[in-house]
């Protein structure tokens, strides 16, 4: 590109999923703010990136495939969009591509990308998880990647380790919304008044509930046999007939909420969580809301698990960001109702358990650098500088 150019920078951007969707949302509104001369944006995307101008190739929900199963069903479909979305590319080649996490569909895309029209500098929003696991992807990564925009702070040491491509921190992008989590003095007052609010989070997804449903509402009934709890489960609108369907065998129904400002307002309130683990248990960290995690995959994929994750030592989120395993997990065999709910039991108490949360909490706004600017405004900073419009200097501890 000529960096000199007085036009409007072209950016096609592609992103999977609803976190991909708020993520280039946001990226696209950073974007728009400081791109100096403008900015035309065309690529894949949900309602949010709509909301910020982007008219979709085609529904960024054909692109939603969780789990080998769910790969393999879609595949007609994936391969088709993966075919149409680099022709689209290469038939008009833009400024630069960026490339919202959904690892699967974006990696096939900017390797084709590279392969045909190498010219087109590529940026890579969100690294995948190549510290969990297949940490191979991140040399791999390196033919087809300028710069990656990672979410966690350990990640640019990681890929830098492994051989991956130049990596950024940018903030992650719950620290946008630490207001919405932190309770205000009338939330702590309810926080610490009875009965205490216990967060149910099952996840979203349909086999996350199928596994782990009907042990998280058997878990609460244990623990509201023993004390007065007012339960809550927050979810989101298009599961909720789904989730109504799951607790209806419950034997304690929880108030089931899909409004985002009733949500915030259940983080801000709550004493305690029983999660499902995911990106929920740093947004529940940063909330300051003690936590119980728990998860269950197939069994056939739980045997391969111990020869692919390599490189940590927990799969709570939280516990990676902090250095230190402090929400307790409970996977697999490990996941029963007694067990959740005797933890649960020790974390809604005052106590060690409970305290030792509370403190590591208290150390992720340094650790994720709360007071730098947001993650919109990083990532925005480093697509610009990839493409020669802006000097770089607002990613956060890159490699």
């Amino acid at each position: 590109m000529d960096a000199g150019a007085t036009r409007p920078l072209d950016v096609f951007i592609v992103a999977g999923e609803e976190s991909g969707d708020l993520l280039g949302a946001a990226l696209m509104g950073g974007l728009t703010q400081a791109a100096p001369h403008g900015v035309r944006f065309r690529g894949v995307g949900g309602t949010r990136m709509a909301g910020q101008g982007l008219d979709s190739l085609f529904p960024m929900e054909d692109l939603t495939a969780m789990g080998f199963g769910a790969v393999v069903a879609k595949l007609p479909t994936l391969i088709r969009r993966l075919g149409q979305t680099v022709e689209a590319i290469c038939a008009a080649p833009p400024d630069v591509l960026v490339l919202v996490d959904a690892p699967d569909f974006t990696h096939r895309v900017a390797a084709r990308v590279r392969r045909r029209c190498p010219h087109i500098p590529i940026v890579k929003y969100v690294s995948p998880t190549v510290w969990a696991w297949r940490p191979g992807r991140a040399k791999a990564m390196r033919a087809y990647t300028d710069r990656l925009m990672a979410l966690l702070p350990f990640e640019p040491a990681v890929h830098e380790r492994l051989g991956g491509p130049p990596t950024i921190y940018v903030g992650h992008p719950l620290l946008e919304r630490l207001a919405d989590l932190r309770p205000t003095p009338q939330d702590a007052v309810r926080r610490e008044s009875a009965p205490p609010v216990v967060l149910v989070l099952p996840g979203s997804r349909r086999m996350e509930l199928e596994r782990l449903g009907p042990v998280f509402g058997a878990a609460v009934a244990q623990l509201a046999a023993r004390r007065d709890v007012e339960l809550v489960l927050p979810t989101l609108p298009r599961v909720r007939g789904r989730v109504e369907a799951l607790v209806a065998d419950w034997a304690v129904k929880p108030r089931i909420i899909t409004d985002p400002g009733e949500k915030h307002a259940a983080f801000r309130q709550a004493r305690a969580a029983l999660a499902a683990s995911g990106t929920v248990t740093l947004e529940l960290a940063l909330a300051g809301v003690p936590t119980v995690a728990a998860y269950r995959v197939a069994e056939w994929e739980a045997k391969i698990a111990p020869h692919v994750i390599k490189l940590i030592t927990s799969v709570i989120l939280a516990n990676l960001v902090l250095g230190e395993n402090v929400v307790p997990e409970f996977l697999q065999h490990d996941c029963t109702p007694e067990k959740l709910s005797a933890a649960l039991d020790r974390i809604l108490d005052d106590g060690p358990d409970r305290e030792r949360q509370l403190s590591a909490f208290a150390r992720l706004d340094e650790i994720l650098g709360a007071d730098d600017a947001p993650a919109s405004q990083r990532a925005a900073a480093v697509v610009l500088e990839v493409v020669g419009q802006g000097s770089g200097g607002m990613g956060r501890r890159g490699a």
